[in-house]
């Protein structure tokens, strides 16, 4: 069997950023995806003529972000309308007061975490009980990182909040649609779960469920979690890129879609936070691009009860929003779509974070073994983390390396 010149085991964000490189610099290329789609943890789905995407969304950091360069060259549409993060639709349940407190506090909490970092590396041990707004800290912690300030690393947190810019753009099409589209002029075998890498000889054979395939370099951009789980046999030098995996864990961030049967009283792109005062509640993104939608967003410990009861997630998040806009509301919402990120087998959550005192191994993970097996995704970025820019990113610094190794 003649063996490929690239296998690329995942078809997410870094899989196809290493496979369009890789691709247009003359390789036999073999994009290789576990499931029936290109796009990993970038998905839009349809219905009933909209669209909307159930994984990422939001072009972070737009202005340096290789995503949004390249969309306008696959004829994709940049919307640039500033987010509503951060206010509250008409001050429902929030008052703009305590809105102005809760803001004040998180800016507080994070200056902690930049003048006074405990030896413990510990987010939650900067906590102050006493303060009002703690249950408002944690909730966004779960939005940000997927997970509780308990399971955070303050190092890697403010690696993230130190590079990233503040801009924030969105993809018309959706940024799933985008991704999928980067793999046109690149060779795909959908469907093809690698099992396991063998390196003992001249080549490396990956086993699949479709049978061998023999590569002379190997791109492995799975998520943590699946990498951790054994889920796919590396060869033994690969051992601490698996104890790398397990200290970057993937939090949990989850997406409930209504579709709304009459727009009226909901403007066009704004937001409500379900209760501030608790840390178990919800964000909710209402008419996103005006269409006539309403997305749920929970994170964390919730997302994880919620993913074990297919209806908790509706039923909740229906509460929560006639606790603001009564009862009448219930009638109006119609669940078209949610996520159970932890429950795919093969991306096992959402997006990653660094467990207190573990920030260093992100650059383990992005190592490669022996010149020959390289590794990339949005957890080996280490200030652009849980991003789709950042597995772009770590994608084409994947595709460099091995170009380089092909050369020696």
């Amino acid at each position: 069997m003649k063996p490929i010149d690239v296998a690329i085991v995942g078809a997410g964000a870094a899989g196809v950023a290493a496979g369009r490189h890789l691709a247009a610099s003359g390789l036999d290329v073999l994009l290789i995806e576990a499931t029936d789609r290109i796009g990993g943890r970038a998905h839009t789905a349809f219905h009933d003529g909209l669209h909307f995407d159930l994984g990422c969304g939001w072009l972070h950091s737009a202005d340096r972000n290789g995503w949004a360069s390249l969309a306008p060259q696959l004829g994709f549409h940049l919307d640039r309308t500033t987010p509503p993060w951060g206010v509250q639709f008409r001050d429902l349940g929030f008052p703009a007061a305590d809105q102005r407190a809760a803001r004040a506090a998180f800016a507080r909490f994070e200056q902690r975490l930049r003048e006074a970092p405990p030896g413990s590396d510990r987010a939650s041990d900067l906590l102050d009980a006493s303060d009002r707004w703690t249950p408002y800290l944690e909730a966004l912690s779960t939005y940000i990182n997927g997970t509780e300030l308990e399971q955070l690393s303050i190092r890697d947190y403010l690696a993230y909040a130190d590079a990233e810019t503040g801009v924030n753009w969105r993809v018309t099409e959706g940024y799933g649609s985008l991704v999928a589209a980067a793999a046109q002029d690149v060779p795909v075998a959908l469907s093809t779960a690698i099992t396991g890498i063998d390196a003992s000889g001249h080549t490396l054979r990956l086993t699949s469920v479709r049978g061998e395939i023999v590569a002379a370099r190997v791109i492995v951009t799975v998520p943590t979690d699946v990498l951790a789980s054994g889920a796919i046999r590396l060869p033994p030098r690969a051992s601490d890129h698996i104890d790398a995996a397990g200290a970057l864990p993937l939090g949990l961030a989850d997406k409930i879609i209504f579709k709304l049967s009459d727009c009226e009283g909901f403007e066009p792109d704004t937001q409500l936070l379900g209760n501030p005062s608790l840390k178990r509640t919800a964000s909710y993104h209402l008419r996103p691009f005006g269409r006539p939608l309403i997305e749920g967003f929970v994170g964390g410990e919730a997302a994880r009860e919620f993913e074990a009861d297919g209806d908790a997630f509706a039923a909740f998040a229906r509460d929560e929003l006639a606790g603001l806009f009564g009862s009448g509301i219930r009638s109006r919402l119609e669940p078209i779509a949610q996520t159970r990120w932890g429950r795919q087998p093969f991306a096992r959550g959402s997006y990653s974070h660094a467990l207190p005192g573990h920030a260093e191994a992100r650059a383990i993970l992005a190592s490669d073994v022996d010149g020959r097996l390289f590794f990339a995704g949005e957890a080996c970025s280490t200030q652009d983390f849980s991003t789709a820019h950042g597995a772009l990113q770590t994608g084409f610094d994947a595709a460099r390396a091995v170009l380089n190794s092909l050369k020696t």
